[in-house]
């Protein structure tokens, strides 16, 4: 049987103390639904950071400019429904994606609809846009945000990366902001990415990968698992695991004027030295 790693942590925001136990991935899944779930339900609807050890407490950056700061134009942020920005990203994948009109696109972990609605105007009438997140409250919410802005091309399902609703080889193009570092099983994720992806189908990530490995007490930090920064991967592993699932064409690119941002979701930690925002792309021959 596996060690049982108990981690107790103070809410800053409600005052109280959490105790929380894990030794498996499911153990991993929900403390991750539980922080989001709270995210997307809290009052605090400000726009901005959310991720790292400050977002357990929501403390949301209010510089109306973070998205910008991770690489959105004006014009993609025009006309976003309210609510669907939560903050949550670490960089634009749209932007490396080279999504077509009529093309059908699937957003693993599509939280609030976001990166979604960004694409479902690229994709056009023509086209598909499907969002998938585990946590029933952002299947909500997105939904919601899809109707109240009229999108009809953007449809959101409740449903685990490593284990997607989605019917095999129907997919153009995946993106994904920020999530794949809090999946405790990376190599089925991307098993899954590939599966559901047509022939030529194109990967396109941002996420948070390390440079170096972390040390295991941050490994262990379920706060900061939950916060996007315990989950990350050796930039080697990734390239394992894409390998290892079938894609061709891997690249990783680092980005270094990410890590003042890193620096700020965990003041102190110094967990910017070992981790860092990057772009991933990848092709399913």
């Amino acid at each position: 049987m596996p060690n049982q790693i108990s981690l107790a942590f103070k809410d800053q925001c409600c005052k109280s103390t959490v105790q929380l136990h894990t030794s498996a991935e499911n153990d991993v899944h929900e403390v991750v639904r539980q922080h989001y779930a709270k995210v997307v339900t809290s009052d605090k609807t400000v726009s901005g950071d959310r991720c790292g050890a400050n977002g357990s407490c929501f403390a949301a950056n209010v510089d109306a400019n973070y998205a910008k700061k991770l690489g959105y134009t004006k014009e993609q942020l025009a006309d976003i429904p309210n609510g669907a920005n939560l903050g949550l990203g670490c960089g634009n994948p749209s932007q490396m994606a080279n999504i077509k009109a009529g093309h059908t696109v699937l957003d693993m972990g599509s939280g609030a609809g976001f990166d979604s609605f960004i694409v479902a105007r690229v994709v056009g009438p023509t086209g598909q846009v499907i969002g998938i997140d585990m946590i029933q409250e952002m299947v909500d919410k997105a939904q919601a945000n899809a109707l109240k802005s009229g999108h009809q091309n953007v449809e959101f399902r409740l449903g685990q990366i490593e284990d997607m609703p989605v019917d095999t080889e129907t997919i153009d193009v995946i993106i994904s902001n920020c999530v794949i570092n809090l999946v405790p099983n990376k190599a089925k994720a991307f098993t899954e990415a590939y599966r559901v992806l047509r022939p030529n189908g194109r990967l396109a990530i941002s996420d948070l990968v390390t440079t170096t490995d972390i040390p295991d007490n941050v490994r262990r930090d379920l706060a900061l698992w939950a916060g996007c920064l315990a989950g990350a991967s050796l930039i080697s592993d990734l390239e394992k695991h894409l390998k290892s699932a079938g894609f061709v064409d891997i690249k990783i690119a680092p980005k270094d004027e990410s890590r003042q941002f890193i620096k700020d979701w965990a003041p102190g930690l110094g967990l910017e030295d070992y981790v860092i925002s990057a772009n991933i792309t990848a092709r399913k021959p």
